[in-house]
């Protein structure tokens, strides 16, 4: 069992999650503000989508720079010092949108989802939870996002939706498209993709590239905290926050990424190992100290 320090990530809205429906922020303020209780609860990064700022649109994405520049404002003058990981996640190859957000706010890190996934999910009465669709992310998009990110100094971090998408991060170094150390994240629980179940978690750090940092990202209900301490004990780093979950480990829902946080810190502390402190985090992520 790893004793060394884990990184802990909020994930704090999502990408279409209704804040009609869900307590997830929306505005700079409400962002800033989720920040900071991620922040008080042992995050030290928080992986932002941004959303339109009309009323009645908070639903929705936006990629207008302007808006996502004050988001991030935002939140790095409520949570000083926390890293930034920012959603880069387009359909189809324009991947202008993003380009221009992650030059406009220079995140620390950016999520590089590293593979394509027919995206499914049905209903009960077998109807489609929404058209079926193709999260189309291959290599020409892919070399494209991370030339922007070398630009910009944003780490990369590799979201794998598969099995296959994690052996894909390896070829990706021998092509030249990407070099180590690597950042993986291995986004389990969606529909059609890798199910939550914590013994998948050895196969999959067996097939990441050596000596990369692993992350485990889960999509559901109170199944999630299994995987979560399983990936603690196996020296991984781990996230949570309301894109992914709704469920504290007691199964009530939470109110606010706060709580969310501050379970998944305790979690890491009954396996042996403390929350990673700002300093540690940006030298996992080969950034300079502040």
């Amino acid at each position: 069992m790893s004793s060394q320090p884990c990184i802990l990530t909020a994930a704090l809205n999502g990408v279409l999650t209704d804040p009609k429906r869900y307590p997830v922020p929306v505005t700079p303020e409400q962002m800033a503000a989720e920040a900071r209780r991620a922040q008080d609860a042992g995050a030290t990064v928080v992986h932002v989508h941004f959303r339109r700022q009309e009323p009645g649109l908070g639903h929705l994405p936006t990629w207008d720079p302007k808006t996502c520049a004050q988001i991030v404002t935002a939140i790095r003058e409520q949570a000083p010092g926390v890293l930034i990981n920012c959603s880069t996640g387009v359909i189809g190859p324009d991947i202008s949108g993003p380009a221009e957000t992650l030059r406009a706010i220079k995140p620390e890190i950016a999520a590089m989802n590293a593979g394509t996934l027919n995206y499914l999910k049905t209903r009960r009465d077998g109807r489609w939870a929404w058209p079926p669709m193709v999260f189309d992310n291959p290599v020409d998009k892919i070399e494209r996002f991370l030339k922007v990110m070398a630009e910009v100094g944003a780490v990369p971090e590799f979201e794998c939706f598969d099995t296959g998408i994690v052996r894909s991060v390896e070829l990706f170094r021998q092509a030249g498209l990407a070099r180590a150390p690597f950042h993986l994240s291995f986004v389990m629980g969606v529909a059609s993709g890798m199910p939550a179940r914590t013994d998948l978690l050895p196969i999959l750090l067996s097939e990441a590239p050596q000596s990369a940092h692993c992350q485990s990202i889960v999509i559901g209900r109170t199944e999630v905290w299994d995987v979560h301490r399983r990936m603690a004990e196996l020296g991984g780093d781990v996230r949570t926050g309301l894109e992914d979950t709704f469920y504290l480990p007691s199964g009530d829902k939470a109110d606010s990424n706060g709580p969310l946080v501050e379970a998944l810190a305790a979690l890491v502390r009954e396996v042996g190992r403390e929350p990673a402190t700002l300093e540690q985090t940006r030298a996992a992520y080969g950034l300079d100290l502040e």
